[in-house]
């Protein structure tokens, strides 16, 4: 019966280069890597059932946008892979709501937010005071990512009771916008990738969403410490191997986590795509993420 190290399962054609790097990576370690994709995907699983193949790990990049390797992470947990980012923690860290309240108990800094009860269960918005909000406001979803239902720039409570509408069953957040100060004509936004205990803070334009990793000697001319502490308490919080958060450091000296926890985290190659992450740090990912299946490889696979 072919035993396999790791099961990468993806759908999205930029991952293509992610892909690669993990293939490098498992070699480097002597580990043996199988891709699991929508043509392959029926076969997999009718092999798995038949006991024709099995896997020591799960790294899932597809379920989230399609359905039909969901089958595929429930074997996993029936099995007993160890899986990166397990679907239920990961389900609870990517619930902007969850994690609201979360940041706020654990004492991390974050912009003025109201969060509000989904459309289904409270149809009737109750009076709100959007002035602490500014002139104007980001809405949100509770769940989704990659912008997925948000409003940035909304003004009133029309847009507020559309949102509502437009998606019954999500809590809202309403979230003041954040203007970062420019540190030598950047603005100090960032985004940050962590991964198993490693930090990679970049530079992160909100305009143009092209990243440039934050140097050793920014890190001190800027006092720029808190983008690795802040991660790491969030890595505490949500319990995830993997994920990219963003955080803004405000004209008053705040450092504001504006985007909670994002998984699974968008890892093209910025030597093909203007706005992907860092070759390198794709690299160092890719390692780190092959060297934790490593750590958590059992001696024989029990499937």
């Amino acid at each position: 019966m072919p035993r396999y190290d790791l099961c990468l399962a993806w759908n999205w054609e930029y991952d293509f280069g992610f892909v690669q790097s993990m293939e490098s990576a498992c070699a480097r370690q002597g580990l043996l890597l199988y891709q699991v994709r929508a043509d392959n995907l029926d076969q997999v699983l009718g092999a798995l059932t038949s006991g024709e193949l099995s896997f020591a790990a799960l790294h899932d990049r597809a379920s989230d946008s399609d359905p039909r390797f969901q089958t595929l992470v429930d074997q996993a947990r029936i099995r007993g892979m160890f899986c990166i980012n397990p679907q239920e923690r990961s389900r609870w860290a990517c619930d902007k709501a969850i994690m609201h309240l979360e940041f706020i108990a654990h004492g991390l800094d974050i912009p003025h937010t109201l969060l509000l009860a989904p459309f289904n269960e409270q149809p009737d918005l109750p009076a709100l005071d959007f002035t602490p909000l500014g002139g104007s406001f980001a809405i949100k979803p509770a769940s989704g990512g990659g912008g997925w239902g948000v409003v940035l720039q909304a003004m009133d409570r029309g847009q507020v009771e559309t949102a509502r509408r437009e998606y019954p069953q999500e809590k809202i957040l309403l979230q003041a916008h954040v203007t970062p100060r420019r540190l030598g004509g950047l603005p100090a936004w960032f985004r940050i990738l962590y991964c198993d205990g490693a930090i990679y803070p970049c530079w992160w334009d909100p305009q143009t969403h092209v990243y440039r990793s934050v140097t050793a000697e920014e890190r001190f001319r800027f006092n720029l410490h808190p983008l690795h502490e802040i991660p790491l308490r969030i890595a505490q919080i949500c319990g995830l191997h993997l994920f990219s958060t963003e955080i803004a450091l405000t004209e008053a000296g705040r450092f504001l986590a504006v985007d909670y926890v994002n998984d699974p985290v968008d890892l093209r190659l910025q030597s093909r795509a203007m706005d992907g992450v860092p070759d390198a740090i794709v690299e160092n990912i890719a390692g780190r993420l092959v060297r934790l299946v490593e750590r958590n490889r059992p001696s024989t696979h029990q499937m």
